[in-house]
This record gives C-alpha cells, structure tokens and sequence, in this order.
C-alpha cells in the first residue's frame, strides 16, 4: 500500500509529500519547495529510499528545492506538464518576487500528459492535466489508496487562485468537475496548503466547485 507523509516546508506552508511503497521502500518527494535537508530527513527517518522527484506546478513554493535535492542524490524529475515552461522561464523572477534565495532552477526530465502514470516502487500513480491555477498543472492519484495530491487545484472550502499570468477560473473550475470529481466522493487529497479534505464533501459544501454552484 502507498504511504504518505506531509512536511509543510518554508514561509509559505507549502505541502511537500514524501510517498512511498511500503514493499520496497522505493519514493518520491511531490513538491519539494525548499528546506532540502528537512525533506531528506525525512525520508530517511521514515526509511525510504528516494528514486524520483515529482512535480504539480512550477511555482516556486513547491518547486524551488527540486534540483537542489536531485543534484545531491542524483534523481530524475517528473512534471510537470509542458504547458508550466512559461513558469520555469520566469523561475529567476520567482525568487526574487516571493524571496526564495536558496531556490534554484530546475529542468524537468519528464513532460507529464493527461493519462500517463508514474510508478513509485511497485506503486502506480495516474496523471491528470488540470489547468487554470497554472497552465501546466498536473494531480497524481493512486487508485489502489484513493488518494490524491492535487497542488494548488483545490482545498477545503476554496480553489486554488487564478489571478497569477495565465491562469483562469473557468478553466480551473472545469478541471476539478471533470477530472476530480469522477474519481469518487471517498477519495482523499492533499492540497497544496493546509488540512486534507475528501472529494465528496468538496463537491458537496465547496462555496466555488460544490453542487448547486453555477
């Protein structure tokens, strides 16, 4: 079964999540936007061996630690999609605006598309391209744990924010009705910032996607 652990990580409390498959010990750090030893005690205080990184978005809060901690442990990146490049090309931007001094560029080793899956030891994780907080924005789901970990898409009681360049509400609000939500009201998620939250009770009492919204 695919285990998870959450580490809020810099001024931003952004959810860095480390998972892994408990046969073979084999994970990956989603989002791993800073405080690089942090995350890599972590990892090691829970036993499991890092073979990747992965990606939702490329905004600096969750990606400013990824090359940083791929450089020192020799690990491939995946995500995000190839729509967030406009994010990685301001990266230098990022840092400055939101003061992220220890953040560093990264390169992506892999594109993720609508229907790819990455694999975490004996561990599948589905991809689902859901723009409108990014252009690129991607959400990893584990079926066999009903689980997912959606970035900045969705929280509780809210979405993420679309005022950034290039991002849209519609567009947003679109991608949670038509790729959250079949996944099935007792799936869990881990946002981006703040608590865990189901997909039912988000569809049901969510002031921007829930029912009854038009």
């Amino acid at each position: 079964m695919l285990q998870f652990k959450i580490i809020p990580v810099t001024q931003f409390q952004q959810n860095a999540t480390l998972i892994w498959c408990d046969q073979t010990m084999e994970g990956a750090l989603i989002d791993p936007g800073g405080e690089s030893e942090k995350l890599l005690a972590e990892a090691a205080s829970e036993g499991v061996t890092l073979t990747k990184l992965l990606l939702t978005h490329a905004h600096v809060d969750h990606a400013g630690g990824t090359q940083d901690i791929a450089d020192k442990l020799h690990l491939p990146i995946e995500g995000p999609h190839k729509e967030d490049q406009f994010w990685i090309d301001i990266f230098p931007q990022q840092i400055q605006q939101f003061g992220f001094p220890q953040a560093r560029v990264f390169k992506t080793n892999r594109w993720l598309e609508q229907g790819d899956t990455v694999t975490v030891g004996q561990e599948t994780l589905d991809v689902y391209f859901c723009p409108g907080h990014t252009p690129g924005h991607v959400i990893f789901f584990s079926k066999a744990a009903k689980l997912a970990q959606v970035g900045d898409v969705l929280f509780r009681g809210s979405i993420g924010r679309t005022d950034f360049p290039k991002g849209c509400q519609t567009t947003l609000v679109n991608s949670i009705k038509t790729n959250l939500w079949p996944l099935g009201d007792d799936v869990r998620f881990i946002p981006g910032h703040g608590p865990m939250g189901t997909f039912g009770e988000e569809r049901r009492s969510n002031p921007y996607v829930g029912e009854g919204v038009r």
